[in-house]
């Protein structure tokens, strides 16, 4: 009997042994994965065997059951993290557990431009596939409340730049990226400022950056353009800026600058009204900014575009008609 009892007991170890052998090695095989890539989200609070139904389900071919035991039994089971993930064919069940473990779940990107208004940049941000659009039945004033901002208007307040995010992150969690980012450069670079602008806050540095983004169109005029609104914003002129009558007509522009726009009054119609825009025109990036705080010094009161990208700068009105004749007359565009 003892013989028997202990033939038995010498099977169970050699089968458990065998067990353990199979599953050691089947942890490190690689993995099928239907048609190649497969992506799936763990919520949070969810329980490593409902994860593992949902991953087989996601079209990743590890058992279920192989895979939620490997977890418990290497105390992993608990400690799985929320978010979304994507894995390849040729990972092992080991390596998807560890990366449930990390939390090194797939990642998507954004790229904000320099120039574009809040509206563009909201769009862009509400279709993007890899984001949860929680923004899109809120107004501007409440979006702002929920990224806690403190402005009333949003134009100009974020930062253009690329933004890496874990995939199915809130849009609304990259404009408060994107927001803070904005405040900490425009204040970096107000302190750092020359100290005889006339401008009086941080804002108004960024509405008139807003206003050098859209008229740049070469990176070398940048501070030239800057000096030359700082220029006439110190004698009292008017901008006299097309961006700037552009953006507060409200989405008519058909692509050619009237007469009658000009002289029609809007809040940011830089031709009937003296001093900066009400708000900013546009996101300026880093180098706008830089350009309003550090314009190139001289006594340059108009420009011009040479239709090349550059601007011709001058320092009378009679010098800036003779350039106007030579760049622009009878284009339809009109002049600074």
């Amino acid at each position: 009997m003892k013989k028997i009892i202990l033939w038995l007991a010498s099977i169970a170890v050699l089968a458990t042994a065998l067990l353990a052998g199979t599953g050691w090695w089947y942890k490190e095989q690689p993995l099928k994965v239907v048609r190649g890539s497969a992506e799936f989200t763990v919520p949070r609070g969810m329980a490593m065997r409902q994860a593992a139904d949902m991953i087989w389900d996601s079209g990743v071919r590890a058992d279920p059951r192989f895979l939620s035991t490997l977890a418990r039994l290497s105390g992993r089971a608990q400690q799985i993290k929320a978010g979304t993930y994507q894995v390849t064919t040729g990972v092992t069940p080991w390596q998807l557990l560890l990366m449930l473990e990390k939390g090194d779940v797939a990642r998507g990107s954004v790229r904000l431009v320099e120039g574009w208004t809040f509206n563009q940049m909201r769009t862009a941000l509400e279709k993007h596939p890899d984001l949860l659009a929680d923004t899109k039945d809120l107004s501007n004033a409440e979006i702002l409340a929920r990224i806690g901002a403190s402005q009333e208007q949003p134009e100009g307040l974020f930062f253009p730049d690329t933004y890496v995010f874990d995939k199915r992150s809130k849009v609304s969690s990259v404009l408060t990226r994107a927001y803070q980012a904005m405040q900490k450069r425009l204040n970096g670079e107000w302190e750092g400022r020359v100290r005889d602008l006339p401008l009086k806050s941080p804002y108004d540095a960024l509405i008139l950056a807003s206003v050098v983004e859209k008229e740049t169109g070469r990176d070398a005029d940048r501070t030239r353009i800057a000096n030359v609104f700082i220029n006439r914003l110190r004698v009292g002129m008017k901008l006299q800026t097309d961006p700037a009558v552009i953006y507060g007509m409200d989405g008519k522009f058909d692509g050619k600058l009237r007469r009658r726009d000009l002289d029609t009054d809007t809040p940011w119609n830089t031709y009937t009204r003296v001093g900066l825009p009400p708000t900013p025109i546009s996101m300026p990036g880093l180098a706008s900014l830089r350009a309003v705080m550090h314009p190139e010094g001289g006594d340059m009161l108009y420009f011009v575009a040479r239709g090349d990208g550059s601007s011709e700068f001058s320092r009378t009105l009679n010098e800036h008609n003779r350039a106007v004749d030579r760049y622009q007359r009878n284009k339809g565009v009109s002049k600074n």
